[in-house]
């Protein structure tokens, strides 16, 4: 059996400010520990419940944030930018039979702790055929044209709420309550360490490969915060306006769809300015 972690910041323990996920800063250097706590925990429930091989994919901002030193042992680290699946890299090679979201967050426009999809303030909401879209979401609906079934998620409890919509039958581990978009009630990393690690290898039962799930054609629907951004977004093809600050495209495939959704927040993030944005 082989695991797939797929893993975000925002949603570690103990983080709920900006300075926490953004590297260089003192702060960010002090929650990597957790960070790589909550990714070492769910190895070892992995462990626990019967897999052979765990492959962790870095997946915040830079993508070089987990400390590989402090990295269970048993474990391999997919680490560092432009990956093809970005976020579920290694989904695509059908050796892969589970997959686990640790430290997600709610969407943009959404509550939660530093809640966003992919940009951190530019996009406003992202919807898929008319719902909103986390990236949790965005993600499950890659991996499942793959087969593949998402057997765990860790983030804060609105990533939970929003997690059972997508994956309902995969155990959830909420590491702190939200509060407002930078504060939270947080759990130490003790007790989240021992959660995470039951709720993997509960879940390790449920990493099953199943047939791929084709259910394109997906619309999405992007919203910006400032209307030169949704022009910009225009300038890949196959997008358009749909309204002054939103744009669409439909693909037929999700990994069509997400390769897309990359191209349109690159070329918006080279469009935001410091200070207008």
């Amino acid at each position: 059996m082989k695991i797939l972690i797929s893993a975000d910041m925002e949603g570690a323990t103990g983080v709920t400010w900006p300075a926490d996920v953004l590297p260089g800063t003192p702060q960010w250097e002090r929650c990597r520990h957790m960070f790589t706590s909550d990714v070492n925990a769910a190895i070892a429930g992995f462990f626990d419940g019967g897999a052979d091989e765990v492959l962790v994919n870095e997946a915040h901002w830079s993508m070089r944030n987990l400390l590989l030193e402090k990295l269970d042992e048993r474990a391999e680290m997919l680490t560092g930018k432009h990956k093809t699946l970005s976020m579920v890299e290694g989904v695509q090679h059908g050796d892969v039979d589970g997959i686990a979201f640790v430290g997600y967050h709610a969407a943009a426009g959404a509550e939660g702790v530093l809640a966003h999809t992919y940009l951190a303030n530019s996009l406003t909401g992202v919807w898929v055929s008319g719902e909103r879209a986390s990236e949790g979401l965005l993600n499950s609906l890659v991996v499942a044209e793959y087969g593949v079934p998402v057997v765990l998620v860790t983030g804060d409890d609105r990533t939970c709420e929003d997690a059972r919509g997508y994956a309902p039958l995969a155990p959830s581990v909420a590491v702190k309550d939200y509060v407002s978009r930078y504060a939270a009630v947080c759990r130490t990393p003790a007790r989240t360490a021992a959660e995470i690690r039951a709720a993997a290898s509960r879940g390790a039962a449920l990493a099953v490969r199943h047939e791929p799930v084709r259910g394109g054609p997906f619309t999405m629907e992007l919203e910006f915060d400032a209307t030169h951004l949704a022009g910009a977004a225009t300038a890949v093809p196959g997008v358009e306006h749909s309204g002054e600050r939103r744009v669409s495209y439909t693909m037929p495939t999700m990994y069509e769809g997400i390769r897309c959704f990359k191209a349109v927040t690159t070329v918006v993030s080279a469009a935001v300015e410091e200070q207008y944005g």
